[in-house]
């Protein structure tokens, strides 16, 4: 069911930067060239088999969210479309959809998460605390309940492992004062834009995570922007407030591998085939209803 030459990528002749959980990035002299594999991660292991068409539709997803974004936050990208330098010709048909030219800019050391509704750790935080990194929300909310106001809550960024919530104040001491409010700014905007949307659309974002980075002096939206593997995506037909939600991402592949006898270590278990295909099937759909096409 999978090409395997789909999960891991080197292009001769071009150096490769970093290669991550999911992502590729490869250094093409003035630009960056990041690849969407078709990977897939869960409990912070790569399994060794991937959903056919992810990075793809990851890809094309933050394609579609920067034009839409664009009159709030310029973006990192060098093309608009799926444009591929001279230099890569010969890769054309491997990159095809699933790769971006982008600016060399600088990664902010934090990262920028931005929570609509009460799920995930903020969950757990919220049972044993009343607040969310730190932030202190109405008594008697349940577990998937919308926020009052969405909230912005900063994480530290992990090579390996979990990133780490932190407060306000502490990604003012990363990052200083000014860029902090600025990303803090801009974050609920886009989460805003994007939530309205997408609920006319038959989703509800819950939460997602941004990137920023420096270009000299401008301050630009980076990596990937509103997927599902950067959200929680929820089918709105579908909440209801009081427990966890269907998920339009890899959860399908979470409660698989939650029946095995599996410790969460290296090296994970293959994905059997119905699991692929149903995963794949929940992000196609996500795409679907979002961009209003066919991926």
């Amino acid at each position: 069911m999978n090409d395997t030459a789909l999960l891991k990528f080197d292009l001769d002749g071009i150096p490769k930067v970093k290669s991550g959980k999911v992502r590729e990035v490869f250094d093409l002299g003035d630009h960056f060239l990041f690849v969407a594999t078709d990977r897939i991660s869960a409990f912070d292991c790569v399994m060794p088999n991937g959903i056919p068409r992810k990075g793809e539709m990851l890809t094309q997803i933050s394609h579609f969210w920067f034009d839409q974004l664009e009159r709030i936050v310029p973006n990192h990208r060098v093309h608009t479309d799926n444009t591929l330098p001279a230099q890569l010709a010969g890769h054309a048909d491997t990159l095809a959809r699933r790769s971006m030219v982008v600016k060399k800019a600088k990664p902010l050391s934090i990262e920028c998460i931005v929570r609509g509704y009460l799920s995930g750790s903020g969950w757990k935080e919220y049972k044993k605390q009343g607040t969310v990194c730190g932030i202190q929300l109405p008594a008697g909310l349940r577990e998937s309940d919308e926020l009052p106001e969405p909230i912005f809550t900063p994480s530290t960024k992990a090579d390996t492992g979990h990133d780490e919530n932190i407060s306000f104040d502490q990604a003012v001491i990363i990052e200083g004062a000014s860029v902090t409010e600025k990303v803090r700014e801009l974050s609920l905007r886009i989460y805003k834009q994007a939530r309205d949307y997408a609920r006319q659309r038959g989703i509800i974002i819950a939460d997602t995570k941004f990137e920023f980075g420096k270009f000299g002096d401008e301050l630009l939206l980076i990596d990937e922007v509103l997927t599902p593997d950067s959200s929680r995506f929820w089918p709105a037909a579908q909440y209801k407030p009081g427990s966890g939600q269907p998920s339009f991402d890899k959860q399908i592949v979470r409660d698989y591998l939650e029946t095995l006898a599996w410790d969460k270590t290296p090296p994970a278990p293959a994905l059997p085939p119905e699991i692929v295909f149903k995963t794949q099937a929940k992000y196609l759909e996500g795409y679907r209803l979002l961009t209003g096409r066919d991926l």
